[in-house]
């Protein structure tokens, strides 16, 4: 973490507490710190968002249960503690499906976390639709189905994000909305760096290595992990503020994947995330998230 790169900070920012304090060392030595957090994010969608957030006025001040929940979680759910029903894997439109001349790597179908956050950002279910909604009694296996549990949506007439059943739409500047088709964005489901890396020879060299950062990883738990440095937090070290690369099978093979979660925190507040409501991992000033993965 970027803990004792901070603390550094601290010891030559002027006397100062809490918030000033850390704001102080991230001026004086230049870090884009992020704070893992959701409350004052666009991820609040309960009554208590007040970013400039769709947020459903009447349902729950809760604000974790749109997505997670200590019990009755979707066990099949490529995500921890998943409250929501997770949309068919085979029902996208993939990059793949353009065929281009300069990919090497592999297409697996959409899965993984991606699913996860196109559980919303599909816009075919509503943001309601919660297996285990708060308070006893609260348990719907489907959660409710494609219209949720019929929470009332503040914002989001006004602001175009959510139709009246609380499903994601396209505002006319704020393309959260990414539909089925998801041709037109950044490839998911695809092997990093044209292959190479597997869970049987994690150090094997990127096929694509001039076009590539080659992945660092480590083994956790029994698994081979995968992620890519990137010029915040310490080097060799994984962290929230690296690129995530996620285990899952092509062919025979399990190699590190590029998903949604790869570029995006859904917990970030502060700084980096906050800033663009974005949530990236890095700051993409200078185009830093792109060139933390790909050599120009």
């Amino acid at each position: 973490m970027l803990l004792a790169t901070i603390t550094k900070c601290l010891r030559i920012a002027p006397r100062a507490s809490g918030a000033l304090a850390l704001a102080l060392a991230t001026l004086m030595c230049g870090i884009p710190y992020a704070i893992g957090g959701i409350a004052n994010t666009r991820h609040n969608l309960s009554s208590t968002g007040n970013v400039n957030n769709v947020r459903a006025t009447a349902g729950t001040d809760e604000i974790c249960v749109f997505c997670h929940t200590p019990h009755a979680a979707v066990a099949a759910a490529p995500a921890p503690l998943w409250n929501k029903s997770v949309p068919a894997a085979g029902g996208y439109t993939t990059y793949a499906t353009l065929n281009s001349t300069t990919i090497d790597g592999t297409f697996t179908t959409v899965g993984s976390v991606s699913l996860a956050c196109l559980s919303c950002h599909d816009g075919t279910q509503a943001m309601d639709n919660i297996i285990n909604a708060p308070g006893s009694g609260g348990y719907n296996a489907t959660g409710g189905g494609a219209l949720g549990l019929s929470y009332t949506w503040s914002s989001g007439s006004v602001l175009g994000r959510v139709d009246i059943d609380g499903k994601m739409t396209n505002a006319a500047t704020t393309l959260t909305m990414l539909g089925t088709d998801l041709s037109n964005d950044h490839p998911i489901g695809i092997q990093y760096c044209g292959g190479g890396p597997t869970s049987t020879a994690p150090a094997t060299a990127c096929k694509g290595a001039i076009d590539f950062k080659a992945p660092s990883n480590a083994t956790i738990n029994g698994n081979v992990v995968w992620w890519v440095d990137t010029a915040v937090g310490v080097a060799n070290t994984r962290e929230k503020s690296d690129i995530m690369l996620y285990s899952r099978a092509f062919g025979a093979a399990t190699s590190p994947s590029v998903e949604c979660a790869s570029c995006h925190d859904p917990h970030v507040e502060g700084g980096i995330g906050n800033a663009g409501a974005t949530f990236l991992r890095v700051s993409n000033t200078g185009s830093g998230v792109c060139l933390s993965c790909h050599i120009k």
